[in-house]
């Protein structure tokens, strides 16, 4: 084999940058995980892992929480509330909030783009937790869409790599999917 062994702790890439909240003893809280998926459309479910955290007794306090895209503009803030615990400090007053249907999914004002999710499973993992959520509303701003859907070049999300720990930029567009591949089926 070619291939050279590396530190299994490098997982797929990209893995994007969101920003999970929920209502933790009445206030809002949130946190930056890089251990998002979406799992199916329809029911539309999105997964995220998190060990314990503050804002992780809120979900399942509550049964509701929100993922939120920040932009390349928010990323020190993004860094900040994934390194500090709600548990040490107040963090409810760093975002703007905003609610759709759910009322203990605080989603980001100054995100392009927030879901809000209705926690249907928790599943148990050695050192995390898997929550299930299926989305009850999906919301984006205007400056951030073209013919009404989320434009990843306006939006400007970024990645965590690891295990170097870096944070990289995304929307170069390369090509088109179910449509590229195409060619090879012709042969």
């Amino acid at each position: 084999m070619d291939k050279i062994k590396i530190d299994n702790n490098a997982f797929t890439y990209p893995m994007p940058v969101v920003i999970v909240g929920a209502h933790v003893k009445g206030k809002p809280n949130h946190m930056a995980i890089s251990w998002v998926s979406r799992l199916s459309s329809k029911p539309p479910l999105i997964g995220v892992v998190s060990s314990a955290h503050y804002t992780t007794e809120g979900i399942k306090e509550n049964k509701e929480f929100s993922i939120c895209v920040p932009s390349i503009e928010m990323l020190k803030v993004t860094d900040y509330v994934g390194t500090v615990s709600g548990a040490d400090e107040d963090k409810s007053k760093i975002f703007d909030c905003c609610y759709g249907e759910l009322k203990h999914a605080p989603m980001i004002k100054q995100c392009p783009v927030s879901v809000e999710c209705k926690l249907i499973q928790t599943v148990k993992l050695p050192k995390a937790e898997l929550f299930i959520g299926e989305i009850i509303g999906a919301y984006g701003d205007e400056k951030y869409m073209t013919d009404g859907k989320p434009d990843i070049k306006k939006m400007r999300p970024f990645t965590l790599t690891m295990p170097d720990n870096n944070y990289c930029a995304v929307g170069e567009l390369v090509g088109k999917a179910w449509k590229d591949g195409m060619d090879y089926k012709k042969k």
